[in-house]
């Protein structure tokens, strides 16, 4: 088991920034991969970034190219999402996830996901 913890979500002036973190607790954090997710009011979870379990690699969504970057310290068993030039759409909340192996972009392929923090950006 993974026990995900997400925080540092809050409310936010459009072009404004915050930094999510994902605190991880149970097996070896630095056996799995995490990725971030957002899901709004009436909409689906999408994919937000992903990152491998060495932080080798990273995935975004294009929406969020050049605005958001995902890092991790595995000796801290935390990930983080820093988000920048926020915009009121990107208001949701945001969860992180632990996978082993499977697509990073596909919901169901995830083992352990976080409670959320919520992110509101106003305009």
């Amino acid at each position: 088991q993974v026990q995900l913890v997400e925080s540092g979500g809050g409310l936010v002036q459009a072009g404004g920034s915050l930094r999510l973190s994902c605190a991880a607790s149970g097996r070896t954090f630095g056996n799995y991969d995490i990725g971030w997710f957002r899901q709004a009011p009436g909409k689906e979870r999408e994919f937000v970034a992903a990152i491998r379990w060495s932080g080798g690699s990273t995935y975004y969504a294009d929406s969020m190219k050049g605005r958001f970057t995902t890092s991790r310290d595995n000796a801290q068993n935390t990930a983080y999402l820093q988000m920048s030039s926020l915009k009121p759409e990107d208001t949701a909340v945001y969860y992180c996830a632990a996978i082993t192996s499977g697509s990073c972009h596909d919901t169901s392929d995830y083992d352990y996901w976080g409670q959320g923090t919520v992110v509101t950006v106003s305009s």
